[in-house]
Order: C-alpha cells, then structure tokens, then sequence
C-alpha cells in the first residue's frame, strides 16, 4: 500500500504542478515525503507546539504519523501580478513590501496567494478521485518550512492515508 500512496501522493503533486498560475508565471514549489521524512516532521511539529505553546500541532503531527504521504505546496518569492489591484491592501504592487513574519512571509500578492490556493484544490481534487485521504493542513506547512523541507513564503500540506476510516476528521482538539 505504501507504494501505490507515494504514487497517489506523486499524482497530487502533477495535478498542483499544471494547476493555473495568473500571468502564467509559476512560483509554486511541491515536494512529496513519506517515510522517516513524516516522522521528523512529525517530530518537529510536536517540538514547535511545545516551544511556542501552540494549540494543535501535537494533534496534526500526530496524523502525519499516521500518514502514508504528504504533499507540501509552497508559494516561493512571488512577485506581485502587476495590476494595482489593491487586494494585498496596498493602492500600487510596487509599494508591497513583504517580510518575514512569525511563521512565513507576508504581505504577498493576493493573486499569487491564489494560484497557492488552485494547486492545493487541484491536488486534493486528485487524492479525493483517487480515494485517498486528505486534508488541507497549515501546522505542517509551518513547521516544513522551518526546518528546511521545502523553500517558500507560505508553505501548506496535504497529507494523505488509506484506512478504514479518515483519520483526519473527528479528532480531538489538543495542546
């Protein structure tokens, strides 16, 4: 099973690969990890909740234990699209000036964060045709990013399980 999970887990990362970018210009960056790699994650996860007495990163490290892949999607030194929308709460793109926050960087160009958004669906739309497990997590994003898993301003992952039951709904909340 573990097999055909890293392929499911490969498959995601194809579908959030092609997925739209505005302008057509890519900053999307995507890794799969499975095996010990979730289990330092994992591990990392559980350290950063205790080290920031962060709720729930214990939880949600626990069910990258429990998973057979995840897929980490990140958004990577994105320029802004150009439009002066005003969407990122600045008038003009040139006046966006994103830095290093607690967790990851910002502000970052609202279109951009988008494009983020479409890899993600178009990567849980493939597991969910698939039957594989899934969820759309930020705590493993976080702690990814930090320990140097996959570069990017805004990293988010989906994990992935083939069980009996999806073992990331129904959980318990935790410290």
């Amino acid at each position: 099973m573990q097999n055909i999970m890293k392929l499911a887990a490969g498959l995601m990362e194809l579908a959030a690969r092609t997925a739209p970018k505005s302008a057509g210009q890519d900053y999307i960056r995507t890794k799969v990890i499975a095996g010990e790699e979730l289990v330092i994650l994992a591990a990392a996860m559980d350290s950063y909740g205790k080290e920031k007495n962060a709720v729930n990163f214990d939880r949600d490290g626990e069910n990258i234990r429990q998973s057979d892949a995840l897929l980490l999607i990140s958004l990577d030194k994105a320029a802004p699209v150009g439009l002066n929308c005003g969407a990122c709460g600045y008038n003009r793109c040139v006046d966006l000036k994103a830095e290093e926050g607690p967790e990851f960087v910002g502000p970052l160009c609202a279109w951009r964060v988008l494009d983020l958004g479409i890899a993600l669906g178009s990567a849980a739309k493939t597991a969910g045709i698939l039957n594989a497990d899934n969820r759309i997590m930020y705590r493993p994003g976080v702690v990814a990013r930090r320990i140097g898993m996959i570069e990017g301003d805004l990293v988010v992952g989906i994990p992935i399980s083939a069980s009996g039951k999806n073992i990331y709904f129904d959980r318990a909340a935790h410290k």
